[in-house]
């Protein structure tokens, strides 16, 4: 996904590195810096490449940047939660190798490059703690939400939200995809509500009691399962 942005996107993971993700994203961040977490890492990647789409390659991004900055990351499905989802620093103690580490697993694509993740955090750092296999969870959340149809979700006080794409996407919404979430919500109807936000979509579930009921939720929306490893 960034490999057109070259060296200029090393360039802003290296001042990330330098200056703290804390000058980035303002005070009420700094705290999250000792221990970066995956949500924060992404937030500071999203912010970093937008800035760079739109200043330093302007030109070679002028095409394709939309109105709304959100829809440039589209179609990766953004998360936000109140559980720990993160490599701990008590784990990887250097804020430079957890940066490459999520980097790395930001670009795995598919099981497999994921087992191989996995084995190879164990073998250089040791059993994973409880985080980090949250971590690996949230990312095959992650792949199942995108195909589900989810721009964003929202997990807090075991309360899930899950914003859909935009209703211009005709494609989707007559797809077997959006069909077989239709279907899940009648199954479920005490737990999921489906009402709108701002003119899109928005599926509320209640009571997700953890990670593992989490992912149950989310491979009943979207007809997917990934091994557990």
């Amino acid at each position: 996904e960034f490999s057109d942005l070259g060296d200029g996107f090393k360039v802003a993971m290296r001042d990330l590195d330098i200056r703290g993700a804390g000058n980035l994203l303002g005070a009420e961040q700094s705290g999250f810096v000792t221990d970066l977490g995956y949500e924060l890492y992404h937030k500071i990647l999203d912010e970093a490449v937008q800035e760079l789409k739109e200043n330093e390659f302007k030109n070679l991004f002028q095409i394709d940047l939309p109105d709304d900055p959100f829809d440039a990351n589209l179609p990766d499905c953004q998360l936000e939660t109140d559980l720990s989802i993160l490599i701990p620093e008590s784990y990887v103690s250097n804020i430079s190798e957890r940066l490459s580490l999520y980097n790395q697993l930001d670009n795995i694509k598919d099981e497999a490059e994921l087992k191989d993740f996995t084995q190879s955090l164990t073998d250089r750092f040791g059993k994973l703690p409880e985080e980090a296999r949250n971590l690996l969870q949230i990312v095959r959340i992650r792949w199942m939400a995108e195909s589900a149809g989810f721009e964003k979700l929202v997990l807090k006080n075991n309360i899930l939200k899950g914003y859909f794409v935009s209703t211009n996407r005709e494609d989707f919404y007559k797809s077997d995809n959006f069909g077989r979430v239709l279907e899940y919500i009648n199954k479920h109807k005490s737990e999921c509500n489906l009402g709108e936000f701002k003119g899109k979509p928005l599926l509320t579930v209640k009571d997700i009691k953890n990670i593992e009921h989490f992912k149950k939720v989310m491979i009943g929306l979207s007809g997917k399962e990934f091994t557990i490893f």
